[in-house]
């Protein structure tokens, strides 16, 4: 039975985004499914607020709204959600888009909490007018993701183009939301999506994903998502902490949550050697990969694959990891195909 409320506020958190949010806020006001697009500048120091607001409609569903202090996504969005007012939340990145009909595709049933869609990942040089950018017809292959099964699949693996399932962007409901008192967590910086994803499957979300496409997402090798401190991969790795200790977790969710933690406090132990080693020397980074054998595994298998692969580089072995212009999150059946 399709949604018969289907009343969006789009939420917009933008930084130094003056160049790429009249696209976003076009996509979403072009659906007739949203009711509001929220706005949220986050304290940019180039003409974001008043470029947004050149870009409304005169609909009266755009609000545009600004941070004097940067206080990061997860504040902005949480800002923007307490000053809207639909029933239905859709984050939708700066820099990004909506496909046209991604709503009504989503809308389509009503047996979900969350509802996400595939993404269409394009390469910034090979980037070219967004309103004319198509999705190929794929078939919906609904699913719905289950604790253990979303944990894992945000884990990275090297050589591999990323496609961790955190960088969903579902709708989401406000009701769901509030009866369980889900917000962004402030904290975080790196993962917020995840985390929240994360917590609401805990609290029993149905989070269904369709392999339609309908979210267009700029890769940029200078995104602000794809530029975080090594501070923000280890209150990511105490986020997955703080998720073991819920009421009433499986086994076999805590075991997923454990290897993402792990996977990350991997990552931060390895940067955070490098920090040290450029700040204070090798003397200093050594005495920090030795002051434990949990810093010391994955410091060691860290470098040595880091020199690995410079070195077949160098030979000629291996290539550089060669991005396509455009790919997709999640593989998908042609529905001309079925």
């Amino acid at each position: 039975m399709p949604v018969t409320t289907s009343r969006v506020c789009v939420i917009i958190a933008a930084r130094n985004a003056a160049r790429t949010i009249p696209v976003a806020i076009d996509s979403a006001l072009r659906e007739a499914e949203v009711a509001e697009v929220v706005v949220i500048d986050d304290a940019s120091t180039d003409d974001t607020q008043n470029v947004a607001r050149a870009a409304d409609d005169g609909s009266g569903r755009l609000k545009v709204m600004r941070l004097d202090v940067n206080r990061g996504p997860s504040f902005a969005r949480n800002a923007a959600i307490r000053a809207s007012a639909s029933p239905f939340i859709s984050i939708l990145d700066a820099d990004d888009f909506f496909l046209e009909g991604r709503f009504r595709r989503l809308f389509a049933s009503a047996d979900w909490d969350f509802a996400a869609d595939n993404i269409m990942l394009i390469r910034d040089d090979a980037a070219t007018d967004p309103t004319k950018v198509a999705a190929p017809s794929f078939a919906p292959e609904p699913q719905f993701l289950d604790f253990e099964r979303f944990v894992d699949g945000n884990i990275s693996r090297r050589r591999v183009l990323r496609g961790e399932l955190g960088f969903l962007k579902p709708v989401i409901s406000r009701a769901f939301l509030e009866r369980h008192g889900l917000s962004y967590d402030e904290n975080l910086r790196l993962g917020e999506d995840y985390e929240l994803y994360a917590r609401a499957v805990a609290c029993g979300a149905r989070f269904k994903v369709i392999k339609s496409c309908g979210y267009g997402a700029i890769v940029r090798a200078d995104s602000l998502s794809g530029r975080h401190r090594t501070q923000d991969l280890k209150l990511l790795a105490d986020a997955d902490l703080a998720l073991l200790a819920l009421n009433n977790l499986p086994e076999g969710s805590k075991a997923a949550l454990r290897r993402h933690e792990r996977h990350v406090r991997d990552k931060y132990r390895l940067r955070n050697f490098l920090d040290v080693k450029a700040e204070r020397g090798l003397a200093s980074a050594a005495a920090y990969a030795f002051a434990s054998q949990s810093n010391l595994i994955p410091i060691v298998l860290g470098v040595a694959a880091d020199k690995l692969e410079a070195l077949l580089r160098r030979a000629g072995i291996a290539a550089k990891q060669q991005v396509p212009p455009t790919r997709f999150l999640m593989s998908a059946t042609n529905a001309a195909n079925e």
